[in-house]
């Protein structure tokens, strides 16, 4: 053996530090050999979906599976609690997201909220949740965060994401600050293309910063990068990529000593141009300690092609071995810290009605709804269903037509797609207003300001029935001027509940 190559113990060391920084998710409910002997060979963190998941116990089982190889092991999630959830992906969050929090603005019932989610995530075994999003919508536009947001005001947005990591991390959960240095202001989702932040750094600091360093006051111990190009800070690579924003502006300017996590690495917008193995090479040497990865590429082969890029980047002097080592102990580090964390309060799978209570309080009325509201017969309801992005499981039910008709009997429904409507234009008199004729009409809208077809179909259907009410679930937008109109600042199980109340009158 040459001086230059590793022995084999060398090798078998730089492998598990390769392992160590991989956050992967994995198919099934139960766990896979291969990551079971992947935890054994130096894998710290595994992440879960919505795949993974079919009961509490189920989850729990899962977890305490994992965890008997490694007790410290990072059991991670998406779970926004809004819009985007896993853990109850297959029925809608019960509990209101980000925007409808911020519109009650209230951040007791916001620290409420994340402490009942915080408990039902604790008893399930996760210890590392991918939430909140402090990212400021103030792009309108934007297709990748809008209710995910607390809102457009960078103040407004602080305080709630201090509230909602304060109120997870009393329940024994650590919290993620995302998307960093903000995703707010984009018009590109980062799933399919490189979005571009083209603030210059006064806007920047004064409108996107502000709600991470308020998440940093707050106690979060672990921040997640974006996949966007931020030109006032580095013009040619991405935030997740970039020197200059983990090190640089993350570490340094604001003081974050915690673990810097990748979105998820398979993103169009790092991978188109670098690869999934080459993306994780570089997220690393700019300073990331952890990457997210199998929310699209599940499965063995894929941890072990990263794992294999990462040992061979430092083999061939592309990535320095003391930064794989440092991003290792950060993780370790992290581990330790979320395993004393979770042990500090006891597992309580009892959860209340907090998420009703808030979804309820979201609820925001225009036009003159005391003249129609509530219904006195069953009415017809068109739900509008646009294109989500990525983020949102495509299997997860929203919309107002299904707790009505149990507050209702005789409420009729029905869903009409982009591509229903560019296919004949009498979709909408045979399937809306046909139904319809001498009974109630409800339509039912997601950003219908954001989607062009949608607002035109809207403007129709407000056209032939002026009397409609009209229930948006998305960011609340004057659409239907004249018409009574019920807000609910997202698309959760929670607000579909809150909104059918209000058409059927009381609980």
């Amino acid at each position: 053996m040459s001086p230059s190559q590793p022995s084999s113990k060398q090798s078998k060391e730089l492998r598990r530090l390769a392992l160590s920084v991989l956050q992967p998710g994995f198919v099934g409910t139960e766990a896979p050999e291969w990551v079971l002997r992947a935890i054994g060979d130096g894998l710290s963190s595994v992440v879960l979906f919505a795949r993974n998941i079919s009961s509490p116990d189920q989850v729990a089982a899962l977890t305490e599976r994992l965890r008997a190889e490694n007790p410290a092991l990072i059991v991670a999630i998406d779970e926004e609690a809004g819009d985007v959830t896993r853990i109850e992906s297959a029925t809608g969050s019960t509990r209101p997201g980000n925007f409808a929090l911020g519109a009650v603005d209230d951040t007791g019932l916001t620290e409420s909220v994340a402490r009942d989610l915080g408990r039902q995530l604790h008893a399930a075994g996760v210890s590392l949740n991918y939430a909140p999003s402090v990212d400021v919508n103030s792009n309108p536009d934007n297709p990748i965060i809008g209710v995910r947001s607390f809102g457009v005001d960078p103040a407004l947005v602080s305080r709630h994401a201090a509230a909602w990591i304060q109120g997870l991390q009393s329940a024994g959960v650590a919290a993620c600050a995302k998307h960093f240095p903000g995703h707010g202001d984009v018009a590109v989702d980062s799933h399919h293309g490189l979005p571009t932040y083209d603030a210059d750094l006064d806007a920047i600091a004064a409108q996107a910063l502000p709600p991470f360093r308020a998440a940093l006051e707050a106690g979060v111990r672990a921040v997640m990068s974006a996949h966007l190009l931020v030109p006032a800070y580095d013009a040619d690579l991405p935030a997740t990529l970039s020197t200059r924003l983990l090190g640089d502006l993350l570490r340094k300017e604001l003081g974050f000593d915690g673990l810097i996590v990748t979105d998820a690495i398979e993103m169009g917008a790092v991978t188109d141009r670098y690869g999934i193995d080459g993306a994780t090479v570089r997220a690393i040497a700019a300073g990331a300690d952890a990457i997210c990865v199998g929310g699209e590429h599940a499965g063995q082969d894929t941890a072990e092609l990263l794992a294999d890029a990462l040992v061979n980047a430092v083999a061939g002097g592309q990535l320095a071995h003391e930064r794989l080592a440092e991003a290792s102990e950060q993780v370790l580090a992290f581990a330790d810290w979320s395993y004393r964390l979770g042990r500090t309060v006891p597992a309580d799978p009892v959860r209340g009605d907090i998420g009703y209570v808030a979804a309820r309080r979201a609820i925001r009325l225009a036009g003159p709804a005391q003249d129609v509201l509530p219904l006195t017969a069953p009415p017809h309801v068109v739900e509008l269903v646009p294109t989500t992005n990525l983020a949102i499981g495509k299997e997860t039910p929203w919309g107002v037509a299904g707790p009505l008709r149990e507050r209702l009997p005789g409420t009729t429904s029905v869903r009409v797609h982009h591509r229903q409507l560019a296919a004949g234009s009498g979709v909408l008199a045979e399937y809306a207003l046909a139904p319809a004729a001498g009974r109630p009409m409800v339509v039912v809208v997601r950003d219908a300001a954001r989607n062009q077809w949608m607002g035109e179909a809207l403007a129709d259907l407000a056209a032939a029935r002026p009397d409609a009410i009209v229930v948006e679930m998305g960011l609340p937008a004057p659409t239907a001027p004249g018409a009574v109109q019920i807000f609910t600042h997202g698309a959760t199980a929670a607000s579909g509940v809150a909104a059918a109340e209000v058409l059927a009158g009381g609980r």
